[in-house]
């Protein structure tokens, strides 16, 4: 892979962002843009303990999907109050992601500011919550609704592998999923994954690699494909911006409501069948990425 770090600035004015990041759809990380909201020292492991300890929430462990596997079907449950226990006493590979907690105690919404100076069309009915402990994993993926994201890192440090959208062949994206066919677990460390035997495109794509840290926020434009590894027990919010095009609000409704439920239905149909078609052409594809380098 042709990784390199994401530009990282401490805040950043409107115009300048709209410019150089927003228009062209480049990432940044703006190191400061959270710190004046009471959320930066107010939410904490026991803050949120204390007012949805009690709430029943599904947890995903690290283990990649498979052909077979039911859409966001959850490994286990807790509730909160015991799931951070238990990602409170040590590497823990188990996470949480689409909990609004904010649904629940609807006051934590006072502790940030929805930041429609630098963007529009924030859907401000759900901000999200995403937790994982130390060791957890966030499998390649890009967001399905291809909304623009800014995702800040509240609590611990995260690693993010980021590529834009258009490196999906050489990330050998299974056709009607936002999901690779490829393993890039502990990428960092060269332990084997990814396997660029089995994936050779891999080396052709081009992305980044860096670290989020307390307070940061990254600013993910529509469709970026992202891995994300949990260096400690921690937790992170996103808030969610439609495109402003009509083309990218369409595109993002015909994967919710056409490639899902296309793929949904041949799963349970003909999953074997499906599933080979779908891998001959993950790999003719990626074959294609190779022959035009």
């Amino acid at each position: 892979m042709l990784l390199k770090p994401v530009i990282t600035v401490d805040s950043i004015k409107p115009e300048v962002f709209k410019k150089e990041f927003y228009e062209p759809g480049l990432p940044v990380v703006i190191k400061n843009l959270a710190k004046d909201w009471p959320a930066y020292t107010k939410w904490k492991w026991d803050y949120f303990k204390s007012l949805v300890g009690h709430k029943r929430v599904p947890l995903y462990n690290n283990v990649k999907s498979d052909a077979y596997t039911p859409i966001n079907k959850a490994d286990d449950y807790k509730t909160f109050g015991e799931y951070i226990d238990m990602i409170s006493q040590g590497p823990a590979g188990w996470r949480i992601f689409l909990f609004n907690i904010f649904e629940h105690a609807p006051q934590l919404i006072k502790d940030f500011t929805w930041p429609d100076h630098l963007m529009k069309g924030f859907v401000k009915k759900y901000p999200m919550l995403f937790t994982g402990g130390s060791t957890s994993i966030t499998h390649m993926h890009f967001d399905i609704d291809l909304s623009h994201i800014l995702h800040t890192q509240f609590a611990g440090r995260k690693r993010v592998l980021l590529f834009p959208f258009e490196e999906q062949y050489k990330l050998y994206r299974k056709p009607f999923e936002v999901l690779s066919l490829a393993d890039f677990s502990h990428y960092h460390e060269g332990n084997g994954t990814p396997d660029y035997k089995q994936f050779p495109a891999l080396r052709l794509a081009k992305g980044y690699d860096f670290i989020l840290e307390h307070g940061d926020t990254l600013f993910m434009p529509a469709g970026y494909w992202h891995h994300m590894e949990y260096l400690d027990s921690g937790f992170a919010m996103s808030l969610r911006a439609l495109q402003s095009s009509l083309s990218g609000k369409l595109k993002g409704a015909w994967n919710l409501f056409g490639m899902r439920n296309i793929d949904t239905l041949m799963k349970k149909t003909a999953p074997k069948w499906w599933y080979e078609n779908k891998k001959k052409k993950v790999f003719a594809n990626a074959e294609k990425e190779m022959q035009q380098a």
